[in-house]
């Protein structure tokens, strides 16, 4: 898998927090799986 560095700036990461978010809770409803964008949510935070 290839790995791409992005900087972001904190409105940025924000706006990916709450987008990220919203489409985990749309698939929890949904009664779908989460783990791609745990994941990548977790990448995010992690790169504060």
């Amino acid at each position: 898998m290839k790995k791409t560095k992005v900087t972001l700036t904190d409105e940025q990461r924000k706006v990916i927090v709450v987008a990220l978010n919203e489409l985990r809770n749309r698939l929890l409803h949904e009664g779908r799986y989460t783990d791609a964008v745990d994941e990548t949510f977790l990448q995010i935070v992690k790169s504060t």
